[in-house]
């Protein structure tokens, strides 16, 4: 797979560090980078994230075919489509990766009210999130990327609005479906109804479980892609991640990616949900 030319000054990851924030982020980091290309694909993972621009306060989005732009700190919401985003906007980001539902007790709405949604930390957090990046931003000045992450976990440690462990039996109805489990078998695995498992879905994940399940899906598929060496074998592929067969394969890539399998060149296979376009 080509790789975008590209230059990455400097990344850094972490998990957190808090007591109590490791149930609910995976990791969060901040990089530095310059793109030669004029525009990406990000692709959907079925999960949110908390993401500050600190090169310029601005972060736009077209989800829905519609330009959504927010000021320089914002959550990207689960989202169903590929985004188109700008690199320019990535150029110093301090970014947020929740795990799943881990979104949730950050917000005083259900997750699935920024499904599809770039939604502004001026809208969700009032004050807190209109000068969480001059906050970011002075950490930055004083001492330098590990200060940045240190004073945003403080912030979020702040903002919970809900008990930091999620909901046991969410997670595990996340699991499941992650794994391909029919979503009737989830919910019978939890002994609930289907629409409660909908609506406990809707509410912590983002996502209702089936859409889940297909994104989940793709990311699995995207995973196997990016592991192995040559052409992948997209019909063995197909069978091996739970599609039918490879029309079925093709026609939800073209869903959720925007573009045919061919044609998914990732900036690298760690990047695999970044797509260059053009240059």
């Amino acid at each position: 797979m080509a790789r975008a030319a590209e230059e990455t000054s400097l990344s850094l990851t972490v998990r957190p560090s808090a007591a109590g924030l490791g149930s609910s982020i995976g990791a969060l980091g901040y990089v530095e980078g310059r793109f030669a290309h004029g525009a990406e694909l990000a692709l959907p993972t079925g999960g949110a994230q908390l993401l500050v621009n600190l090169d310029g306060d601005l972060f736009s989005s077209p989800l829905r075919g519609a330009d959504r732009r927010t000021r320089g700190a914002a959550v990207q919401g689960p989202y169903t489509e590929p985004a188109l985003i700008d690199p320019a906007q990535q150029r110093a980001v301090v970014w947020v990766a929740f795990r799943p539902a881990g979104a949730y007790p950050f917000l005083t709405a259900p997750v699935s009210a920024v499904r599809d949604e770039l939604a502004g930390l001026d809208e969700l957090w009032g004050t807190d999130g209109a000068v969480l990046r001059e906050r970011l931003l002075e950490a930055m000045a004083a001492g330098g990327p590990e200060a940045v992450l240190r004073e945003l976990e403080t912030v979020l440690l702040g903002r919970a609005e809900r008990p930091l462990e999620p909901d046991p039996a969410v997670r595990l109805a996340a699991v499941l479906l992650d794994r391909g489990t029919p979503v009737g078998e989830v919910a019978d695995r939890l002994g609930w109804t289907s629409r409660r498992l909908a609506r406990r879905c809707a509410e912590q994940l983002g996502l209702p479980p089936k859409r889940y399940a297909r994104i989940r899906r793709f990311q699995r598929l995207l995973r196997r892609v990016n592991s192995g060496a040559g052409a992948p074998d997209w019909a063995v592929l197909a069978a091996d991640c739970g599609y039918h067969d490879q029309a079925h394969l093709i026609h939800e890539f073209r869903a959720l990616a925007g573009i045919t399998p061919t044609a998914y060149a990732p900036r690298s296979p760690l990047e695999r949900n970044h797509v260059p376009l053009g240059g």
